[in-house]
């Protein structure tokens, strides 16, 4: 089974179009104020109206009311939500759209606990924990903590690049890998060239 991509942090159309071309799987545009990707609803709109056919586009929140998700889902066409914050699964399953549950790898996460709660996700990201920020940094957690088993397609986040792609394709197998800044130029400004090396980088795999 061949790994997919998602491209998150989107704040531009031609950006979003060219990794559409490039032949992504998915796009996430960030809905969370305090991130420096952070996408308006206009502007997401514009981005998603801009997108050909068979593009998956994720929209991320970090425990924010439901009145604004509801408003983001009436106004803009997305098809997955993705939590990075500390939503109960009864909170993400509400809306009734797949969703996907992002985990902070922390020293001390049980994560069988959190497969078992979030039991009904379309996918459990994997990501760098930080104290500031909820995903993005460019870190990334020490693979061997990666699960060797999970009843859940895994996705991997964090520190990505085009040059660690392949290893971690290798090392930890996933279903997925979630890649921001490791495919910028700068900050919400992705690098063509950058994301056509990271989807090479997959392929090969």
């Amino acid at each position: 089974m061949r790994t997919r991509v998602k491209i998150c942090g989107f704040t531009r159309v031609e950006d979003a179009v060219a990794a559409a071309r490039l032949g992504v799987d998915a796009l996430g545009l960030v809905f969370y104020p305090r991130s420096p990707r952070h996408v308006g609803i206009g502007q997401a709109s514009a981005i998603v109206r801009a997108l050909p056919a068979f593009v998956t586009v994720v929209a991320l929140f970090v425990d924010q009311p439901r009145s604004f998700v509801e408003e983001v889902l009436q106004r803009v066409a997305i098809d997955t939500l993705q939590f990075h914050g500390h939503e109960s699964a009864a909170f993400c399953r509400s809306f009734g759209r797949p969703y996907i549950k992002a985990i902070a790898m922390r020293e001390n996460v049980d994560f069988a606990a959190l497969e078992q709660e979030y039991h009904d996700a379309a996918g459990l990201l994997l990501d760098a924990w930080s104290p500031d920020a909820k995903g993005g940094t460019g870190s990334r957690f020490d693979w061997n903590r990666m699960p060797s088993e999970s009843m859940l397609p895994i996705i991997l986040a964090g520190g990505l690049t085009p040059d660690n792609a392949r290893q971690a394709i290798v090392q930890t197998r996933p279903y997925a890998l979630d890649v921001s800044s490791g495919v910028e130029a700068g900050k919400g400004i992705k690098d063509a060239v950058k994301m056509a090396a990271f989807l090479q980088e997959v392929s090969l795999q």
